[in-house]
């Protein structure tokens, strides 16, 4: 019984100082709030856009076969076909990978039900100090009108100098990086090297890395209902055997563009009314061969385009874009990249009506002198 009472006695000794050491502590809240919760099962399922284009064409010669003098362009310069047609219309994808990346892809199905990958790429979405990377197969960022793809343009085609100088649009496998200054004033510098499998490459010079270019873009408001945007871009490809309808070119091709925008709506509100005029210059020289001989030419390109939304929903335009090239050398003339004294042209008209942010029905002229073979197509 004594030996049970001391242990009792013990035991309740170093309770007692277990108790005096818990009282002598200060005792602190655990006021943290829990970990995060994700609660959105969807957050990394990604998003589904669809495009669709229909066109009803009457031309007065096929939209098919089109060519442009002085130059030896590309495959996709052709129009919608006479008649009624599906155009191009795409089915695209983009989703967050994780907290670092993000992922877009995108198909595009041409009239003649052909499916082709146009985008697949990577994006960093968390690089310090303004930089964003970007890797895969993309449209690139040159100029104010290559990035959009075509259900975003203002007009149904592309402008003159973007059919003869970049086949329409460029995009190719690569990497671009690009970085926001961290400045008041908007500027934004880029530099891209793609494979070389695109107009006006070929290829895949270079062990694999035909083309490169460069752009930096400015702008800033200039008071409460307009602002503008200046850029300048830089590409230089490289081309073994490039093919334009059975001519050869090999060589060296380089390319600068100089881009302005202007935007106004009153306000700052563009939901009545608002106005957008773009224009941009094209400078281009081709260095190699063409068809086995010696070429040095400087090609030259314009357009400026205006569209004004007069009243909600509905918006008129109107675009004016041309070429000139220098004279080839005696050995090429009456070949493709001989203008025959012909400068290329193109005016276009539009009405449009909105039937939703979504939707649109657009009534478009062409007057389309860019041929110096072919009597001007409307």
């Amino acid at each position: 019984a004594d030996a049970a009472a001391a242990h009792a006695a013990a035991d309740a000794a170093q309770a007692a100082d277990n108790n005096a050491q818990t009282l002598d502590q200060p005792v602190v809240a655990d006021n943290s709030p829990p970990p995060p919760v994700n609660t959105n099962p969807n957050i990394y399922n990604p998003g589904i856009a669809v495009a669709l284009n229909g066109f009803l064409t009457a031309a007065r010669n096929d939209t098919g076969a089109p060519s442009i003098a002085g130059f030896a362009p590309g495959d996709e310069i052709a129009g919608p076909d006479r008649g009624f047609s599906l155009g191009e219309s795409e089915v695209s994808f983009a989703a967050n990978i994780d907290p670092s990346l993000a992922g877009f892809l995108d198909f595009s199905v041409n009239n003649a039900n052909e499916i082709s990958l146009e985008e697949a790429y990577i994006r960093t979405t968390a690089l310090p100090y303004g930089f964003t990377l970007k890797a895969g197969r993309f449209l690139s960022g040159i100029g104010y009108l290559n990035e959009r793809h075509a259900h975003d343009w203002s007009f149904e085609d592309a402008p003159l100098p973007y059919r003869a100088f970049l086949n329409t649009q460029l995009g190719d496998d690569g990497v671009q990086l690009r970085w926001i200054a961290p400045t008041d004033q908007y500027l934004e510098f880029g530099a891209e090297a793609f494979r070389g499998d695109s107009y006006p490459a070929s290829g895949s010079n270079n062990n694999g890395i035909g083309a490169y270019s460069a752009f930096v873009r400015t702008g800033s408001d200039i008071n409460v209902s307009s602002s503008y945007l200046a850029a300048l871009s830089y590409l230089h490809t490289s081309a073994a055997d490039r093919d334009s309808n059975g001519d050869l070119f090999s060589g060296d091709t380089d390319l600068a563009i100089a881009s302005l925008v202007f935007k106004w709506a009153p306000g700052g509100n563009p939901l009545v009314r608002n106005l957008t005029l773009a224009s941009e210059y094209f400078w281009g020289r081709d260095d190699g061969a063409f068809n086995g001989v010696n070429i040095d030419q400087s090609h030259t390109g314009w357009y400026a385009q205006g569209v004004y939304q007069f009243m909600p929903r509905w918006s008129a335009g109107l675009r004016v874009s041309g070429l000139s090239s220098e004279n080839p050398g005696a050995a090429l003339l009456g070949t493709a990249v001989d203008d025959l004294g012909h400068s290329p042209f193109d005016v276009a008209a539009l009405l449009e009506f909105d039937t939703s942010e979504f939707g649109r029905l657009r009534l478009q002229y062409d007057h389309d002198d860019a041929s110096a073979l072919t009597e001007a197509n409307d």
